[in-house]
């Protein structure tokens, strides 16, 4: 259900860029100074961001890699709330009133995008897996220096013994 504004918003500003640039102008200029991955034209920028919503809104909805395609919406949400729901530019004050709305509306929908990207299904996470593998690791390694002390000394033992025992 999420992803279901991603797909129709998405293609809708991926084909029509220009009702969105100036709105995004603001946002996408100081982005594409500092990053080289943004379009220096803002149209470009603004359709850019529409076919990763698409796309990404696409895949979540989908199931296919639901974590990556939340991060991607969520990665997409920030600038796309900061250009769009600029609320505290507002003039009026009904205005500046809708414009929170949709300006927390879309931090909600972040929120939740980002507990999607973290959600494993129920599986471990890659991190409790590595933390889970390197554990194992130390253990069976200690177990092999035990059984190797263990068989060096049973070794040295029967080598003593064997100086004993009677040869047949």
């Amino acid at each position: 259900m999420v992803a279901s504004i991603f797909v129709i918003q998405g293609y809708d500003t991926f084909r029509r860029p220009e009702r969105m640039a100036p709105r995004a102008e603001p946002v996408v200029r100081p982005l594409a100074e500092r990053f080289s991955a943004v379009p220096a034209k803002t149209e470009d920028a603004v359709r850019l961001n529409g076919a990763v919503q698409m796309a990404a809104g696409t895949l979540l909805a989908l199931g296919r890699f639901p974590r990556l395609s939340a991060l991607a919406l969520a990665g997409t949400l920030v600038p796309t709330t900061l250009a769009g729901h600029r609320f505290w530019e507002a003039e009026s004050e009904a205005d500046r009133a809708q414009q929170r709305i949709h300006f927390l509306k879309n931090l909600s929908t972040l929120g939740g995008l980002l507990i999607a990207a973290a959600d494993t299904a129920g599986n471990p996470s890659l991190a409790w897996r590595a933390r889970h593998t390197a554990k194992t690791a130390r253990r069976e390694a200690s177990l092999v220096t035990r059984t190797a002390k263990a068989s060096g000394q049973a070794g040295r033992k029967a080598g003593r013994l064997s100086g004993r025992l009677p040869v047949s």
